[in-house]
């Protein structure tokens, strides 16, 4: 069984917005439900759960039900934090997935996922153990503590962007944050840093650079281009 677990849970300050990011209309459809139609499309995706901000979860199921979103399942409180939220998330379904099953971690804001980034990210967890949807970095990458200026730069090489969805075992994801709450581990924004601080080796799948995440308004105009280049091709 293939799970996405969508990341809903944080309000977002930086769109200037009046509501959560993932919640707002983008040509008349919610941001988040952009997300989660492209794992209800997915013919390998058995079910959605959802990390949700608190006072959103009725709203986010009337959305599921206008959208026809059926594999929606599952709606989890989020916590304080990144990592507070993801756990919640993998621990909500310890009674319902196996160790063996996918669980494919998502961010609601990262609405152009598309069928073949979340193809790979199940095959190469399947392979592996884990598949991190991540791209290499095209950019000077320059080191620097006060964000004014630097004097070490890093090697491209060396570094990968990584991305969501990223897929783990599920026995690999609640051990993960099990093992967190014993070693009094705190503040990883992504399962994939998580792993990291545990000496955990991670794979990485295939990466599109259109797996904008919207975190500011620049981001949701480079979505909606996006979006309407998608569009143009359909009608052509």
């Amino acid at each position: 069984m293939n799970i996405a677990l969508i990341l809903a849970g944080g309000y977002g300050s930086r769109t200037a917005q009046d509501i959560p990011k993932q919640f707002m209309n983008v040509y008349d459809k919610p941001l988040i439900i952009y997300t989660l139609e492209n794992f209800e499309r997915h013919p390998d995706i058995d079910g959605i759960a959802v990390v949700c901000l608190d006072g959103w979860h009725e709203v986010l199921r009337a959305y599921a039900r206008q959208y026809r979103i059926t594999k929606l399942k599952w709606i989890v409180h989020g916590g304080n934090d990144g990592q507070e939220s993801t756990g919640k998330g993998v621990k909500a379904l310890k009674d319902i997935c196996t160790d063996d099953d996918v669980l494919l971690v998502h961010d609601a804001i990262r609405p152009f996922i598309t069928e073949e980034v979340i193809s790979d990210a199940i095959k190469t967890c399947m392979r592996k153990g884990s598949g991190l949807s991540a791209v290499r970095c095209q950019e000077t990458i320059v080191r620097t503590e006060d964000g004014k200026s630097g004097c070490e730069g890093i090697a491209r090489s060396e570094i990968m962007r990584v991305q969501t969805p990223q897929a783990y075992r599920y026995s690999k994801a609640i051990w993960a944050y099990e093992e967190a709450e014993r070693q009094g581990i705190t503040g990883e924004v992504y399962i994939n840093t998580l792993m990291l601080r545990l000496g955990e080796t991670v794979y990485f799948s295939k990466g599109t650079e259109k797996n904008v995440k919207v975190t500011t308004i620049d981001d949701l105009e480079v979505f909606k281009a996006l979006l309407k280049m998608e569009r143009e091709d359909w009608i052509k």
